[in-house]
């Protein structure tokens, strides 16, 4: 049974941990399936590597894509085997966005897990290690951090990268550009201003290899209708349209990812609910921030299921 004012929503990249999915698989045999459809497609022991690390191979943005893709799957399919839930809209965060075209049936889960096996590969190659860089700025404006990397870049390429909401601001770029955006969101008052450990600067127009990429890649993939409409990373708006998919992923790549936009659509939409559905709580605890009003929960693990089934 739909419901008219629920959202499912998927974490991205940073949300996987050595453990994710165990105890899914223990209890449960569609969980179990969807890891081996995953290495089947892959050719690789992702179920040892979610289950077992070692924590550095699976922070590889090449193993990690693939793995929180896997385990959001594997917890949707519980999800929907041991629930009445379903979703009115579905969104995802960066990676996540993918996870959300899978629960829809716009991408086959196969394809899909090798799609975000090589985005991860080409995300990597797209910048030379420690060419560039991340940093997560707290307590200014939108406006402000987009000010100030303007004025930091420089001739070099500094950008926002992640709209998170509650005045947390992510940017990118080539490492010095970044540097001097940092030490000006100092200087303008910003809360707090972080180098973030990542291994490449995602979602700005350095990501341009990466987006070319996926483009070809993109071009041997299928994408089906759906009935369930997604709100996309880079509109903050719903789409319904299959062959606006492909697009929307390769742009994806070097645009910023426009959460808060995006939740507040989901409210406009008039969502009351709010599942996360994968590995960690990070959307649910950004949605708290931007709508509070929004019921924000989530589902990783089968105690998780005594309390959906309760609410």
């Amino acid at each position: 049974m739909a419901s008219s004012d629920f959202v499912f929503v998927f974490p991205g990249q940073g949300s996987q941990f050595v453990g994710m999915g165990k105890d899914l698989c223990d209890q449960f045999g569609v969980a179990k399936q969807v890891f081996a459809e995953a290495e089947d497609a892959l050719g690789f022991p992702l179920t040892k590597l979610c289950f077992s690390g070692p924590e550095t191979d699976l922070q590889l943005t090449e193993n990690t894509q693939p793995a929180i893709l896997t385990m959001s799957i594997a917890a949707l399919r519980v999800l929907e085997a041991e629930t009445d839930l379903r979703p009115a809209y579905v969104a995802g965060h960066s990676l996540g966005e993918y996870s959300a075209l899978v629960a829809v049936g716009a991408l086959a889960f196969r394809d899909a897990v090798r799609l975000v096996r090589e985005r991860g590969r080409f995300m990597q190659q797209a910048v030379p290690a420690g060419q560039g860089a991340m940093a997560v700025i707290l307590g200014l404006e939108m406006s402000a951090v987009q000010a100030l990397c303007a004025e930091a870049s420089q001739q070099e390429i500094v950008a926002p990268a992640n709209y998170n909401g509650g005045g947390q601001v992510v940017i990118a770029g080539s490492k010095t550009a970044v540097i001097r955006a940092v030490t000006l969101a100092k200087e303008r008052g910003a809360k707090r201003a972080l180098d973030l450990p990542v291994s490449a600067p995602f979602h700005c127009e350095l990501m341009r290899p990466a987006a070319d990429g996926l483009k070809q890649v993109l071009e041997n993939i299928s994408v089906e209708p759906f009935t369930v409409p997604i709100v996309t990373n880079v509109e903050a708006d719903i789409n319904r349209d299959c062959h606006r998919v492909k697009q929307l992923l390769v742009e994806q790549a070097v645009r910023p990812v426009r959460w808060e936009e995006s939740v507040k659509k989901i409210c406009e939409l008039g969502c009351q609910r709010a599942l996360e559905i994968g590995p960690g709580k990070v959307l649910k605890g950004l949605i708290k921030r931007i709508a509070p009003k929004l019921e924000a929960d989530n589902f990783e693990k089968p105690a998780d299921l005594v309390r959906l089934k309760a609410a």
